[in-house]
């Protein structure tokens, strides 16, 4: 809600604009009239086909409440009180909150003028009292990437004694020849975890389901923290009809991914100096004139994520929406001197 009024179009959570497919539907209904009778205690058949589909163990396979909740159950499992949590900063806004909730001090790093998490500088930050270091790749809000030779330099350099967070929520949209095989570096790094959602690509956000790969070890201490029946019948029904329907849910990633390229090419036809994204969502950042557009964007009925000062998120919509943003946003004009991303 805006000043009381719906939304038209909600932009700001990276939500997919779809809802789920009708199979996802009819099996999440089937699952409402079950809904007398408690899910399975854990939830040993879902992390079983979850491992399937990845092509890995079961016991390498956590799942829990989105992947926030399998990040929360990390950090309880290794982090101390007063163990430090070290993360680009900005980047997901939970990041913080979840190291708070563990007893860890965060410790944001900024990124680099571009909009990349600067590898090196977190690496500084590393302590004998750091326990995580999260990267976010894609990273959320800027859609920058860390590539695949840089991912494995920096995973040599980490201390065994840090666990790399490497949170993909958005790995779906990504296309970039670069683009890390995560899995394939479980087996080196053995204090890597690997975390992934359904809400974004999969467009099961409401249902929160979320899960983490990474060494028997790890995965066992992850499992130690999780929540009797935390994941509900519903969830689990969606989650496993929508792996029955993987080739029609990667066409509707493909419509994203091209929407998203169409408003790539429109902003920087109207002024925007605007880089690359690797998520299904743009980042308009300053000098741009980003609290402008936020209020323009408001004005013609378009929620999205706003960073005073800052930034401006905006969540790749259908292509109502998006012509809605590109018609927004071309009656601001962009300032010159923007750095290009």
């Amino acid at each position: 809600m805006q000043d009381g009024l719906p939304v038209p179009h909600r932009l700001a959570l990276n939500e997919s604009p779809y809802p789920p497919l009708p199979s996802v539907r009819e099996a999440m209904r089937r699952a409402v009239d079950r809904a007398h009778r408690y899910p399975p205690f854990h939830p040993d058949e879902l992390t079983g086909r979850i491992a399937a589909w990845c092509g890995v163990a079961p016991d390498r396979v956590a799942v829990g409440s989105g992947s926030v909740g399998v990040a929360l159950q990390l950090f309880q499992a290794v982090v101390r009180p007063g163990d430090t949590v070290v993360y680009g900063w900005r980047s997901f806004d939970a990041y913080p909150l979840l190291a708070g909730m563990a007893g860890a001090r965060p410790v944001p790093v900024p990124l680099t003028p571009d909009g990349h998490q600067d590898l090196g500088a977190l690496l500084a930050a590393l302590s004998p009292r750091s326990r995580v270091v999260v990267l976010c790749n894609p990273h959320n809000p800027t859609g920058s990437l860390v590539t695949a030779g840089a991912l494995s330099a920096f995973l040599r350099r980490v201390p065994p004694h840090v666990t790399v967070l490497l949170d993909e929520a958005y790995v779906e949209f990504a296309r970039h020849p670069g683009l890390p095989d995560s899995l394939a570096l479980l087996d080196a790094h053995p204090n890597l975890l690997v975390l992934r959602t359904f809400s974004k690509a999969y467009g099961l956000a409401a249902l929160r389901v979320g899960y983490g790969l990474g060494a028997a070890g790890l995965v066992a201490r992850i499992r130690g923290r999780q929540l009797p029946f935390g994941v509900n019948a519903v969830a689990t029904a969606a989650v496993l009809a929508s792996l029955r329907a993987e080739d029609e849910l990667r066409l509707r990633v493909d419509s994203v991914v091209a929407e998203r390229e169409r408003l790539l090419r429109e902003l920087a036809s109207l002024g925007w100096e605007i880089g690359p994204s690797h998520t299904n969502s743009v980042w308009l950042a300053a000098p741009d004139p980003v609290d402008e557009a936020a209020a323009a964007l408001t004005c013609a009925g378009v929620q999205a994520r706003h960073y005073p000062g800052e930034g401006l998120r905006l969540t790749v919509g259908d292509r109502e929406a998006n012509d809605t943003v590109l018609g927004a946003l071309a009656g601001v004009r962009a300032r010159p001197g923007g750095v290009r991303r």
